[in-house]
């Protein structure tokens, strides 16, 4: 079963050259897009440009936020977020789902169970409000994580 966000075929950032009949994602390993020292965050789908534009800001502020795309669910690439929080000490959980029983309560848990020894600061969730989301782009928006709260979360957590 693949689920694709609606919001990514709308942009024009998600439009790129044909890749070839035989390029593909390998299931479970997820893309290092940025690296950072500072903060991990943990992330999907429409989510991962949001991070990016995010960590653009927060690199003018003297914060270095490390971005891991996780491409795929189910399996997700614990190998890369074990690494990358053992290194950041911090991770914001970044998803488009609900924060209330979302997919990234999952990640959070695992987290703060198996690494915590390793964390200067709580596991942040960000998500999605508690409602479901609208085919409207501007309600969609309203009801979805922007740049500017990954950017006080982010924060938040540097300051712990």
């Amino acid at each position: 079963l693949f689920l694709e966000p609606k919001h990514l075929y709308r942009q024009t950032y998600n439009r790129a050259p044909y890749p070839g009949a035989d390029y593909m994602i390998p299931f479970g390993k997820a893309k290092l897009v940025r690296e950072g020292s500072d903060l991990t965050i943990v992330t999907y789908g429409s989510l991962v440009q949001r991070a990016v534009q995010a960590s653009k800001q927060l690199e003018k502020e003297g914060v270095s936020a490390e971005i891991l795309d996780l491409r795929s669910l189910d399996p997700y690439d614990w190998e890369l977020i074990s690494a990358s929080v053992k290194k950041t000490n911090r991770v914001l959980v970044l998803h488009e789902d609900s924060v209330s029983w979302g997919y990234g309560a999952e990640i959070a848990a695992r987290v703060a169970d198996e690494l915590f020894e390793f964390l200067d600061a709580p596991v942040r969730r960000l998500a999605g409000k508690d409602v479901f989301v609208p085919y409207h782009p501007i309600l969609e928006d309203a009801t979805l994580p922007q740049p500017a709260d990954i950017i006080r979360d982010v924060k938040n957590l540097v300051e712990f």
